[in-house]
Order: C-alpha cells, then sequence, then structure tokens
C-alpha cells in the first residue's frame, strides 16, 4: 500500500515539473528503483533510413559518388634523447647506441667472457639495404657469394665440375673436387642421386645442361657469379671456400663473417669484404645501398655500427651531392616566394 503511494506521488511530481529536471536521471537510469525507472521514457529511436536514391548532379547521371579514402594521421613519435644521464634507466626511452667497429666487437668479447659462452662461437652480420632507386624499378631480392680474406670454417663445400676433358677432368680431380663428369651426370642429379653445394662447368658444357636449370634453380652454372669458365683450378679454389648469402625480408641480410676467438683486425677485413661485395649490386650513383649494420655473436645481444667507413666512398659522395641538391631546390623555392610577395 506505501508503494502504491509513493508510486502516485512520484507520478504526479513527474507530470508538474519541467522535463529537464530528469534529463540526467534517464541517462543513469539504472541505479534507480524499478518504480522510478518506469516513469522516466527512454525510448530507443532508429535513426533515419537514408534514401538509396542519390540526387545526380548535372553532367554525372548514372555515376555514384565514391568516397574518398579516409588518410590515417601519422602517429607522432618524439624524438628521443641520445643518452641516459644515469647508471638505471629504460633503453626504450632512449636512442639505441651506435658504435665504432673496433668498440662493438671488444664488447662482443666481454659479453662472452661474462656470460660463460663458447669463445669459438659464430659472429653474424645483419646488414639492412635500401632497395628502392628513385622513379626505377627496386632493386629484386639476389643471393651471392663472396670469398673473405680470413677463413673460418675448416668443412670445404662440395664442388660438382663439368667437363667432358680427360685432361680437365684430372686436373679437377687432383684439386679436390667432389664429382667430375660431363652429360653423364646429368640423369644421376636429376634422380637425387647426386648432390654438391656448388656446380661449375666450363662453357662447352652450357648447352647439354638446359635440363638440371629446374632442379638446380639458382645453383645452375652461370657466368654471372664465376661458375662459368674455362679456368678449373680458379673456379675450384673459389667456390670450395666461399660465403653465401642471400636477400631474406625484402631488404636484410644475414650472415657468418668470422669466429669470435679470431683477432679483432680479421673479423673487421671480413666485415669490410662482406659490405663491399654487397653494394656491387645496386649502382653507386644512387647512394648508399646499406642504411643499417648490426653485428652480434650467438649468444649476444645485437651493437649497432657506424658502417659508412665500410661503403665504398663513391656511394657516400653521390649522396651528400643529392642532399646538397635538394637544398639548393629549397633555398631557390624560397626565395622566388619571397620575391613574389614582395
Amino acid at each position: 500500500m506505501a508503494a502504491l503511494v509513493m508510486r502516485c506521488c512520484l507520478r504526479a511530481v513527474a507530470i508538474n515539473c519541467p522535463s529537464h529536471i530528469f534529463s540526467r536521471i534517464g541517462k543513469h537510469s539504472a541505479v534507480l528503483p524499478t518504480f522510478a525507472n518506469s516513469l522516466i521514457s527512454n525510448r530507443p529511436f532508429s535513426a533515419k533510413k537514408q534514401s538509396s536514391k542519390t540526387k545526380s548532379k548535372s553532367g554525372t547521371k548514372g555515376k555514384t559518388s565514391e568516397p574518398e579514402p579516409v588518410q590515417k594521421k601519422k602517429r607522432y613519435k618524439p624524438v628521443l634523447p641520445c643518452g641516459p644521464t644515469d647508471d638505471v634507466y629504460l633503453t626504450w626511452c632512449y636512442q639505441r647506441p651506435i658504435y665504432e667497429a673496433e668498440t662493438a666487437v671488444e664488447m662482443l668479447k666481454k659479453f662472452q667472457q661474462l656470460d660463460f659462452t663458447n669463445p669459438k662461437q659464430y659472429v653474424y652480420a645483419d646488414i639492412t639495404l635500401d632497395m628502392s632507386m628513385d622513379k626505377k624499378k627496386p632493386v629484386e631480392p639476389f643471393d651471392a657469394v663472396v670469398l673473405l680474406p680470413h677463413q673460418f670454417v675448416d668443412d670445404l663445400h662440395k664442388v660438382l665440375v663439368f667437363t667432358e676433358n680427360t685432361d680437365e677432368a684430372v686436373l679437377a680431380k687432383e684439386n679436390g673436387a667432389a664429382f667430375v663428369g660431363g652429360f653423364e651426370l646429368v640423369k644421376p642429379i636429376l634422380d637425387g642421386e647426386i648432390q654438391a653445394d656448388f656446380y661449375v662447368a666450363v662453357p662447352p658444357m652450357l648447352p647439354k645442361l638446359n635440363s638440371l636449370r629446374t632442379v638446380l634453380k639458382d645453383k645452375h652454372p652461370r657466368s654471372r657469379n664465376g661458375s662459368v669458365s674455362h679456368d678449373i683450378l680458379k673456379m675450384l679454389n673459389f667456390f670450395k671456400v666461399c660465403h653465401e648469402y642471400r636477400v631474406e625480408k625484402n631488404n636484410i641480410i644475414s650472415m657468418r663473417i668470422a669466429k669470435l676467438d679470431m683477432p679483432n683486425d680479421q673479423i673487421l677485413a671480413n666485415l669490410d669484404a662482406v659490405i663491399k661485395d654487397v653494394c656491387k649490386h645496386k649502382p653507386l650513383s644512387y647512394g648508399s645501398f646499406v642504411t643499417r649494420l648490426i653485428i652480434r655473436s650467438a649468444t649476444s645481444e645485437g651493437l649497432d655500427l657506424k658502417f659508412e667507413r665500410f661503403v665504398p666512398q663513391e656511394a657516400l659522395k653521390g649522396k651528400e651531392e643529392e642532399k646538397a641538391k635538394e637544398e639548393e631546390d629549397e633555398d631557390s623555392g624560397e626565395e622566388g616566394e619571397m620575391r613574389e610577395s614582395q
């Protein structure tokens, strides 16, 4: 009976009072008792349905206006400070330090001593490339081989030599060729009975090896990488100890360059040979092919290096000239605007 009286009183108050008094109550009606909720209108209204017929403008009959693509606003990234001023800090709050090559190699060796890991572990180089070439087609991912000045791998590659000359076959066997032969080796290779790390051939054998292109793919003998020549001894000395690398993830090369227990100058000499060989795959007129260089051991973190000393100087000069030209164009544009304003 008391609830009924209370409900009637609230109903009378709601009818006589202005509507704006209960505007907030309608938004948060879930916190009121059940009898109060029944007094406040909270009906959901559907949005007005848009007509499918769009008003065609003059000259555009029958054409529907396509919505313009919404451009995402670039997220502002603040410039991080260069280095901390305290011994305890969060690394992600500061820029990654970039070390000199000698300093980075010494740090890798200290990491090994502190972690009590194998001193003969491999040293890796992670190279990030700039595959673009202005308005031209970008550089396609490639694979190549390089001969390092200081060898650190004891195992030699298996090299197969295609030749039908008996003197060349004897020379190849005496100098460490794993397999030597002519057209008779094609069928065992197709059947998977013979496998080698590299395949080299003399020029007269190339027309007889066309059936192996689908099987060997990148390892098929070709003059571009030096695997087709009359100098069998030179090819064997190169491919038995060379190191292969390829571009992965569109613009990254990761390869072994040395062992951690090697002298520092030998590690840096191997790194220099790798960088200079990589830069051959893009014209130097487009600037530096390398944009970032990281070295690491098998058990340590990666350290950023200053790579300018390893890049051919012609590439750096081309990049500097391009920047100077852009600055001149900007200055000339600003001068023209000032003259127009005057």
